[in-house]
């Protein structure tokens, strides 16, 4: 029967019907898969503002979302991380332009947001989910960035996310399960964007690098005194800041983003960093660029911390975070074009700018007041020890003045080269420069050139590994004029580049989160070679015939030294120390520094 039915002439009216047919079933079938993507779109805080989602249930939310809009999200997986995922990066644009250059050159300030450095302070994962969905899906807030795009990191510290549980929070009230602070390799993520020990900042460095952003914004929960708000915050520290930024952040930005929290039911104070208690007075923080607001400085961002309070609900913390970055948003539309002219004239100032500071303390001789919401602080006698213990008692809420040592000073100063000259023996510095930016070239041929080194003369180191490093800190340098030879292969960095302050402030070995500080350079302060006393006895003495002027120096320290003239390796060490076979590249720092225009047999390199 079919076959004669195909034989009479019905077949063309069979194929016309059934592709009618066809395409009702393939549009409705669209139509159902994105009305189930719209209604989808949800999250386990939706269901229950105590959760947070998984690393899996974050990123499966973020594809639907992109699924659902792919003309304005764009989701996309980078390089690798320790836990052997990729690093996501989910990118709102409302033009549906996904390029940094060509988003610059049409003036679009870039916001760049990270989330789960430490995955048990989950708010930033959940705040960031609710934004982006929220502005997708309502026109009057997509008007808002009109001239701005933002990049988000959904979930950095995979590995930590990972290993979930209740309890590693001990501190913390929510919500019911979370990630752990410690990433796949143990480390503290918001410790590593310098030495970037794990892969996880590798790949960020190189994201951040491509996209350059204008504004940073790194969602975290704080540990420490109670108090009445929900949101503390971290800026930039502004003695940190190149000039015009930090009079920007200080007399601009800030009073902005205080009032529109305010605004927004969220009243929010400078983070909470005290001695003892509030009420005797906060400081600022010294975001040092080991962690990430001082990382961003680095490439002259205004950078942010905002730190929700952990004993307040999940739901507050989550909301209030929310809040933060929608009155980010709401200053990026009013103030974009300014923050990316002040941004530039701050990279153009680097490049100029002769003395750099890398190193910091607070100064305690300059303060400010802020009007602080607190509790009243007391102890009682401890339940466990008798001892007395602090607490905070609720019932006795305060608001009062209180001091903010919110300054800080330069501890040392560096004048910056004309360039640096590195062996080609330290390539994980050269790798970490390119991550970051930096303009590099390569010698091709062999030259003996005369430089300025560094020798260490002294430095303290921690007794305790810090992050898997023994931190070298309080450098101190004697600087001498050496001709040393450099190989075909070896590295110039010029400066006069967009990248100058990174390039100072991890090539000078007296900052304080150097390379060298950061152990990459530790080679240099071992010997290599030294003597035998017995043998070298005979040589320090003929020696000290030959140069009388270096015995009456040994005379003198015997007399000046009791210990030193009791000892006859001492002074033998002595003698060998002033002698040329004392090794010339113990303790001599090996990175040369230019400080006239020389003309170099050099090629570019790409990053």
């Amino acid at each position: 029967m079919l076959t004669n039915t195909y034989a009479d002439g019905r077949l063309s009216d069979f194929c016309r019907h059934g592709r009618h047919l066809l395409l009702l079933l393939v549009f409705t079938s669209v139509i159902s898969t994105l009305m189930g993507q719209s209604s989808d779109l949800s999250i386990p805080f939706d269901r229950n503002k105590n959760t947070t989602p998984t690393y899996e249930e974050t990123i499966t939310f973020y594809q639907k979302l992109a699924a659902a809009y792919p003309r304005q999200l764009y989701l996309s997986a980078h390089g690798s991380t320790d836990s052997g995922h990729p690093l996501h990066t989910a990118v709102l644009s409302p033009t549906g332009n996904f390029d940094p250059v060509s988003l610059r050159q049409q003036g679009k300030t870039i916001l760049f947001v990270n989330n789960a450095i430490h995955p048990g302070e989950p708010c930033g994962v959940d705040a960031s989910m609710l934004l982006l969905r929220d502005y997708l899906n309502d026109q009057s807030k997509m008007e808002l960035l009109k001239d701005a795009v933002i990049v988000v990191i959904p979930f950095y510290n995979i590995g930590g996310g990972l290993n979930r549980g209740p309890y590693s929070r001990a501190n913390q009230l929510g919500p019911e399960a979370y990630g752990f602070r410690g990433n796949a390799k143990n480390l503290d993520l918001n410790r590593d964007f310098i030495k970037c020990d794990s892969r996880n900042a590798r790949t960020f460095n190189q994201i951040y690098n491509y996209w350059q952003p204008d504004v940073f914004i790194d969602n975290h929960t704080s540990n420490g005194a109670d108090y009445q708000y929900s949101i503390t915050l971290i800026p930039t520290q502004h003695d940190k800041l190149s000039p015009v930024l930090a009079e920007y952040l200080q007399q601009d930005m800030l009073p902005y983003l205080f009032q529109g929290m305010e605004d927004r039911s969220w009243e929010m104070t400078p983070y909470v960093y005290a001695r003892n208690t509030p009420d005797e007075g906060i400081a600022g923080f010294l975001d040092l660029p080991r962690y990430s607001s001082g990382y961003a400085a680095l490439h002259h961002a205004i950078s942010f911390m905002p730190e929700t309070h952990m004993l307040k609900p999940y739901e507050n913390r989550v909301r209030s975070i929310y809040a933060f970055m929608d009155a980010m948003i709401h200053l990026i539309r009013r103030d974009g074009e300014k923050i990316r002219m002040l941004r530039e004239k701050a990279i153009q100032q680097a490049r100029e700018q002769q003395t750099f500071p890398v190193s910091w303390q607070l100064d305690p001789s300059r303060q400010d007041t802020v009007t602080f919401k607190g509790y009243e602080a007391g102890y009682k006698k401890s339940e466990i020890s008798g001892q007395d213990r602090l607490y905070y008692d609720r019932t006795k809420p305060y608001a009062k003045k209180i001091p903010h040592l919110n300054y800080y000073k330069a501890t040392q100063t560096v004048d910056k080269p004309k360039a640096y000259l590195i062996p080609q023996a330290y390539r994980e510095v050269i790798e970490r420069l390119q991550w970051n930016g930096v303009v590099i070239h390569q010698l091709t041929e062999e030259i003996n050139i005369t430089a300025n080194f560094y020798y260490i003369e002294d430095y303290d180191t921690g007794n305790s590994p810090y992050e898997g490093h023994y931190l070298h800190s309080n450098v101190q340098v004697r600087t001498e004029s050496l001709s040393r030879k450099f190989h075909p292969g070896d590295y110039v960095v010029l400066t006069g580049q967009r990248a100058d302050r990174f390039i100072v402030e991890t090539l000078e070995p007296q900052a304080t989160d150097s390379y060298f500080a950061w152990n990459f350079f530790d080679g240099v302060l071992m010997m290599k070679e030294y003597f035998s006393s017995y043998v070298f006895e005979d040589l320090a003495v003929e020696y000290l015939k030959e140069h009388p002027e270096l015995k009456a120096q040994l005379e003198q320290k015997r007399q000046e030294d009791p210990d030193f003239a009791k000892s006859g390796r001492a002074q033998l060490n002595f003698i060998y120390e002033h002698s040329p076979y004392h090794e010339p590249t113990y303790q001599l720092y090996p990175v040369g520094r230019l400080t006239e225009d020389t003309e170099l047999p050099i090629i570019g390199i790409s990053n």
